[in-house]
Parts: C-alpha cells; sequence; structure tokens
C-alpha cells in the first residue's frame, strides 16, 4: 500500500471526548477550529532520554522517566452547562450531563476522559480513515469573549497513545 497523496487539512477532522463507562458518555466536539495540536510524541513509549558522560564525552544514553505529551485546541462557544445535552464545558468539568461521567484515567482519583481525533481518508482515495486516540486524558478548560466567544482546551495524556 502506498502512501496517500491527498493533503489533509483542518476541515477532515473530528473530535471526541469520551468518558470510560460501557457504553461511553461522548460528545463530538461542534464549531470547532480545526486547530489540534499535539506535542511530546516520541518512541520508547513517551520516555525522556538521560546522557551518562564519561569524564566530559558521551558515554551512553538510557531511557529514564515517562513523559506526558501536551495537547490542545479551541472551539467557538455555543453553551455553557446543560443538564442534559452535552457540552464541552460540561465535559471538561463533570458536570450536567458529564455528571455521571466516569474518568478514564487508571489508578487515580483524577477525572479524564479520552480524546480521539479523526482525520478523513477514505472519502479522499485513502485505504481507511486515520485515527489517534489518546487514552486517559487529564482537562482544562479556558473561556474568552470575543467575536466570537471561544474556549480553549488544554489536555495532558496520561496513558496510551495509538495511532491508526
Amino acid at each position: 500500500m502506498a502512501i496517500s497523496s491527498i493533503v489533509k487539512n483542518f476541515r477532515d477532522g473530528s473530535i471526541i471526548l469520551k468518558d470510560g463507562t460501557g457504553t461511553p458518555i461522548a460528545l463530538t466536539v461542534e464549531f470547532e477550529a480545526g486547530d489540534f495540536s499535539i506535542s511530546g510524541l516520541s518512541a520508547n513509549s513517551n520516555t525522556e532520554t538521560t546522557t551518562y558522560l564519561d569524564r566530559g564525552s558521551l558515554g551512553t544514553v538510557r531511557l529514564t522517566n515517562q513523559t506526558f505529551p501536551t495537547f490542545s485546541f479551541t472551539a467557538h462557544m455555543t453553551d455553557l452547562s446543560d443538564a442534559t445535552n452535552k457540552t464541552l464545558y460540561d465535559a471538561v468539568n463533570q458536570k450536567g450531563a458529564f455528571a455521571g461521567a466516569v474518568s478514564t484515567i487508571a489508578n487515580s482519583d483524577v477525572y479524564g476522559l479520552d480524546v480521539v481525533i479523526s482525520i478523513e481518508g477514505s472519502t479522499l482515495g485513502d485505504p481507511t480513515d486515520h485515527v489517534l486516540t489518546l487514552v486517559g486524558c487529564r482537562l482544562s478548560i479556558d473561556f474568552s469573549e470575543g467575536d466570537p466567544n471561544s474556549f480553549t482546551v488544554n489536555g495532558t495524556v496520561y496513558g496510551s497513545i495509538t495511532a491508526a
């Protein structure tokens, strides 16, 4: 199979937030700007590398502490909180329709969600769509007034990351 010859752009993606229940409470983020960004991805399960010197010269390089990639995206604000309808604000804060959400961060008392970024490929001639799954993400949300009002969601990935 050859690499795709179609360059992907912000129009091809979607972001889904979901909790850890058997049938996940999920929110497809609407009115988002298409500016999802992630940093800190690396080989070897996202682990720091440490150099050990031998009298000032490189002796060896070793894997040490686990690292935790961070990401962000923005979305236009349409609503804050709602008891029954799913909102971005409620998903991040475990409120409203997400009040009963189950955290996806293992072995922790910290609330987190899985984040799935899908990038269209099949309708563009690729064999499949492209999916980045971030498990166990701690999220925070910022609100900003403007034209339009907007949210910025920031997250840290404490679980696994898979790309397909």
